[in-house]
């Protein structure tokens, strides 16, 4: 039996020949809530034949990082926020995905309250970024359409089975308002006494004693999510989060 020069890695990695050579990036996905929207975190492409169109913000993976790495160092860059919630989509690796060479990207997807981007962010540079409505993107630069199709379906099923929502809305929010954001990410409609009754029933919202001010309807009750809680339930297997 005959090997070629690029069969087993482990036995022809010196023989690797320069048309198999690539690089890595990483994109990320940001998505963010405003209690309304669920937006994206796009900036301006300029690369033919993109030109025009807006893109993910991705850049080259660095020599000595992770993609984990990599994907933090994008969000803290473009949002001056840190710690942001962070999960893996997938790998793209079409050969013609990006027209200046053999480029595989690896995809994440991270969650953002905009107020608090509003509030952090400093770098002039970041005026080229733009929050865009979710609903009215239908055509990025590259594969990033795919990309975002791929992350959105992922954090519909996420968001489905753990508390990742809650970064999205404030520390203190109200019944409807969560209501509100569960109905924009899963873009369905949703019982309102059932989503209380079982949202209660997890144990997992603390009632603040607190309601609303500085608002022309009746002020409503004021909530958090008792995170530790959560873990705790976590830990000893007595959890089924599932909206």
């Amino acid at each position: 039996m005959t090997s070629s020069k690029t069969g087993n890695i482990n036995t022809w990695l010196s023989h690797l020949q320069e048309e198999t050579k690539f690089s890595i990036s990483v994109d990320c996905v940001i998505f963010g809530y405003d209690s309304s929207k669920l937006k994206v975190l796009l900036i301006d492409c300029n690369m033919p034949p993109y030109e025009g169109r807006k893109s993910l913000i991705g850049e080259l993976l660095e020599a000595k990082e992770t993609t984990t790495q990599a994907a933090r160092r994008i969000l803290k860059n473009c949002t001056s926020l840190k710690d942001l919630y962070l999960e893996e989509v997938s790998v793209y690796s079409n050969p013609d995905r990006h027209p200046l060479g053999r480029v595989v990207t690896l995809a994440y997807y991270s969650l953002i309250s905009i107020a608090d981007y509003e509030k952090h962010i400093v770098d002039a540079a970041n005026k080229r970024l733009e929050w865009i409505d979710l609903e009215d993107i239908n055509k990025l630069a590259f594969d990033h359409q795919e990309i975002l199709t791929d992350a959105y379906n992922r954090l519909q099923r996420t968001v489905r089975e753990k508390p990742i929502g809650f970064s999205m809305l404030p520390k203190k929010f109200t019944l409807i308002q969560l209501q509100n954001f569960y109905e924009t990410v899963l873009n369905i409609e949703v019982d309102r006494r059932n989503f209380r009754r079982k949202l209660m029933a997890l144990g997992l919202l603390i009632d603040l004693q607190e309601v609303q001010d500085n608002v022309s309807h009746r002020p409503a009750k004021l909530y958090s999510f008792d995170f530790e809680k959560y873990k705790q339930k976590q830990n000893i297997g007595t959890l089924n989060f599932e909206i």
